[in-house]
Parts: structure tokens; C-alpha cells; sequence
């Protein structure tokens, strides 16, 4: 008799016709890698040492994820996994992290993935239930702070995931990438591919925000200059090639239009239907022009440092006014200022803190979480946003930055934005 074997619960997207799929990693090439670290390399783990951890926290480590660990072992950092001689407890709970933070959302912020069964009424046995279901999922395993590789035994080439709760994106296309990218600021102009099923929902269509989308913020337009500095600030980021979703493009022409902005095309624009929201980007392109914002057009062309840089001033007035999370507007800042724009020393104060916020959220869940460290964290880069909208715009490129004392808690390079609830 044979028995079937029962579908994957959680099947990863379709891949590509023609994937770009990296070879599989050498030891010299991993040391090679390790030298761009900065950090202290112990000797590599050695075959039955990688099998003896494996079996004592019940993992496995992808193919690569050993040869990278074969090569050497970084240490001098918390954020390095000390696979060796590390506390056992602190490694069980970092192992243990991913799966914590997505039940943390299921109790506090209603996540519910939608192969799961109706969600409990009550909050006890919704999570009772998650925790079953994600004791199916395959193992995330730490590389460094929050990044994280899928634990499949003999397989290669897996994107590396920076993971806070259900805020999971990619941060590099395989293990190799993710190294330059985190510690160079270099990477591959591969296209990073989601290849693991449950954890492939958070970083193509789960409840978070995309790095590349428009900014998710309160509107807070209350003038008409408000309003046309609303719509100047949408034509930047598509400028800058971060999509525009039909309803937003909808509501800044609303919003304008509620506060008396002339334009032709801005009636037709603020009064699409969703059946019509197809029209939206040419009305909105044609509302542009009209007004006279269309950074493409006109004297003067905006080069791609000036705007990010109009970006970035812009999220910190979010963040200032409260429009915008300082976590959420920290992160933009990060992934689409400081790195873009060579990483401006002037910037790397409010980097530091963002990151500190999201190592003071690693208590999500525990007494930690209400110390009130994440709120002292949150109006620290508040605090700093004012003090950059105060100086000199843009700030001097030479400065260098007084150290924080929640400098020694950055990762030495800031997460791409996390994908959470801004809006919340």
C-alpha cells in the first residue's frame, strides 16, 4: 500500500523559469567572505562539532551556513552565535526568536496566517493553536543578530531573512551576499529569491511594509502647501522607483483637492472609483505636470542624491510629528538614505538608535517588553530627528558623529526597512 505523502501546508512561490541561483559556497571563499568582517575569527567548527550542535538544539544548518561556520568562527560581537562555547541558553532562545515573535503578533497584534484554521475567539487558544502550526514550519536559524538562514540540511543558495516578529524581509540573496551587503554595503545584483514557504509569506505578501512602497504615514496635510509638498514628495519616490499604490495616489489628490489646490486633473483623479483605479498613475503623472512637480521636468533636473536626501528630511518631519512611527521612519531612513546615499556619518547617530529600538524589542513578550526601554528608545531617534531637522540641510557630509551609548548594540549595518505596522 501506498501511502501519499501530504502537501506542503505552506509551499513556496513558484520559481522562476530561469533562477539565478548561486553556486554553492567554498571554504576559501567563505574565508574570503570572513575577512570583511572586522570581527575576531576563531578557528571553524569542525565536522562533529556542527553535528553535535545540530543535535543538541534539535536544527540542522544549511549547506553553506556549515561551510561558512567550517571556515571560521566570527566572535568578539553578541551578535555573532557563539556555536562553541556560547551560553546554551541564550542560543535556544535566539533559535527560538522567529517563532516567539510571530506568536507575539498573534496574541498583541491579531496576526493570523491564512492556511491556518478560523482564528479562536479567545486569545489563549489562538496562540495555543499558532504554536502548533508553527511547530511545523521549517527552523530559522541565527546568523548574526536578526539575520536569519532556513536550517535545510544539504541545501545551499536559501536568501538570508532579517526577521522582528512578523517584520521579515530579505536582506541578501544567499549567504555570500548577505555578508557584502550587511558588511561592505555591496551586493548582487541577483534577484534575491523567497524559497521557503511559511516564512515566504511575510516577505511577499504578509501583514508589512515593503521597503520599495510609498511611505505609510498618518496624512496630515491641513494647508494647501501641505498638500502639494504631499504630492511633490510621491513624485520623488517614484523618481526613485518606489511604487505607488492606486490609493494612495488617490487620497493625495483628495487631500489636495479638499484643501482648494488647483488643478485640472485633480477632480478626476480624487474622485476614481476602485473599478477605475487603473487610471490612477496617469492622472496622477498628468497632476504632476500641472502643478509643476514633476521632478523629471523643468529646470534644474533632481539628481538621485538631492532626492534621497528630500526623503529623508521629509520622514523625519513623519517621525517628529508623529505621522510616522519613529521605528517605521528610522528604518526608511536607514535602507533608503544612509546606505544608498555611501552611509553619511551625520546619519549613523540616528542608525545606531534605530537599531538599539529593535534590540530593546527583542523582550517582545517578556516582562522586558514594558520596561519602558522601547518607548525611552523610540523618543531617543525622535530626539535626534529634531536635532538633524535643526541644522543644516542637507547635513555636513564630514561630520563625525558623537558615539551613543547604544552604539555598542548596532549591527554593523541597519536592517532594511522592517516591514510592521506603521500605521498602528
Amino acid at each position: 500500500m501506498i501511502v501519499p505523502v501530504p502537501p506542503d501546508p505552506y509551499p513556496a512561490p513558484d520559481p522562476d523559469p530561469d533562477p539565478a541561483v548561486p553556486p554553492p559556497l567554498t571554504l576559501d571563499a567563505a574565508k574570503a567572505l570572513q575577512g570583511m568582517l572586522g570581527a575576531e575569527i576563531g578557528p571553524g567548527l569542525g565536522e562533529r562539532e556542527l553535528d553535535g550542535v545540530e543535535a543538541r538544539f534539535g536544527f540542522t544548518f544549511a549547506a553553506d551556513h556549515r561551510t561558512f561556520l567550517a571556515a571560521g568562527l566570527p566572535l568578539g560581537s553578541p551578535s555573532w552565535p557563539d556555536w562553541r562555547n556560547g551560553d546554551p541558553e541564550d542560543l535556544a532562545r535566539r533559535l527560538a526568536r522567529p517563532v516567539e515573535g510571530v506568536l507575539f503578533d498573534v496574541e498583541h497584534n491579531r496576526f493570523w496566517h491564512p492556511r491556518w484554521s478560523p482564528r479562536p475567539t479567545g486569545t489563549a487558544e489562538a496562540v495555543r493553536v499558532a504554536r502548533a502550526e508553527l511547530a511545523t514550519v521549517p527552523q530559522l536559524v541565527p546568523v548574526y543578530g536578526h539575520r536569519y538562514l532556513p536550517g535545510t540540511a544539504g541545501a545551499w543558495g536559501h536568501p538570508v531573512l532579517s526577521v522582528h516578529q512578523t517584520d521579515i524581509i530579505l536582506y541578501g540573496n544567499d549567504l555570500a551576499d548577505y555578508v557584502r551587503r550587511e558588511f561592505t554595503g555591496r551586493s548582487s545584483s541577483l534577484f534575491a529569491r523567497a524559497t521557503v514557504g511559511f516564512w515566504s509569506y511575510f516577505v511577499g505578501s504578509g501583514p508589512s511594509i515593503d521597503v520599495t512602497a510609498p511611505t505609510p504615514y498618518r496624512p496630515y496635510a491641513v494647508t494647501a502647501p501641505e498638500a502639494v509638498e504631499q504630492l511633490r514628495i510621491l513624485a520623488l519616490e517614484r523618481l526613485l522607483g518606489r511604487r505607488h499604490h492606486p490609493e494612495q495616489l488617490i487620497e493625495a489628490g483628495l487631500t489636495a483637492l479638499v484643501l482648494d489646490v488647483e488643478s485640472e486633473s485633480l477632480p478626476l483623479l480624487a474622485g476614481l472609483t476602485r473599478a477605475e483605479h487603473g487610471e490612477a498613475e496617469a492622472l496622477f503623472r498628468r497632476v504632476l505636470t500641472e502643478l509643476g512637480l514633476a521632478p523629471e521636468t523643468g529646470t534644474g533636473a533632481v539628481t538621485e542624491a538631492s532626492a534621497r536626501w528630500e526623503l529623508v528630511r521629509w520622514w523625519l518631519r513623519l517621525a517628529v510629528n508623529g505621522a510616522l512611527t519613529p521605528a517605521a521612519g528610522g528604518d526608511l531612513i536607514t535602507y533608503e538614505g544612509w546606505e544608498p546615499l555611501g552611509r553619511p556619518p551625520a546619519l549613523r547617530p540616528l542608525v545606531d538608535l534605530v537599531e538599539a529600538y529593535h534590540v530593546a524589542s527583542d523582550g517582545a513578550g517578556t516582562e522586558a517588553a514594558g520596561s519602558g526601554t522601547r518607548e525611552r528608545a523610540a523618543a531617543a531617534i525622535v530626539a535626534e530627528a529634531e536635532a538633524l531637522l535643526a541644522g543644516p540641510w542637507p547635513p555636513p557630509t564630514t561630520t563625525t558623529p558623537t558615539p551613543t551609548p547604544t552604539a555598542t548594540a548596532r549591527s554593523a549595518g541597519r536592517t532594511a526597512a522592517r516591514k510592521r505596522q506603521a500605521l498602528g
